[in-house]
């Protein structure tokens, strides 16, 4: 099943942060958007895991 989930991401400086809007907790912080946005991905599919 897809689901599609709104990502917000901000330069900060030297940093990247982001995080999904539809499930809390999901936040990241990385030095790159491209790692950001692995990371993201990563932590959004435990929390869906961790919260089935």
């Amino acid at each position: 099943m897809n689901q599609t989930c709104t990502t917000l991401i901000q330069q900060r400086g030297d940093w990247w942060i982001g995080w999904i809007e539809e499930i809390p907790g999901v936040n990241c912080q990385e030095k790159t958007r491209e790692e950001l946005l692995d990371t993201l991905k990563i932590t959004l599919l435990e929390a869906l895991e961790f919260n089935r």
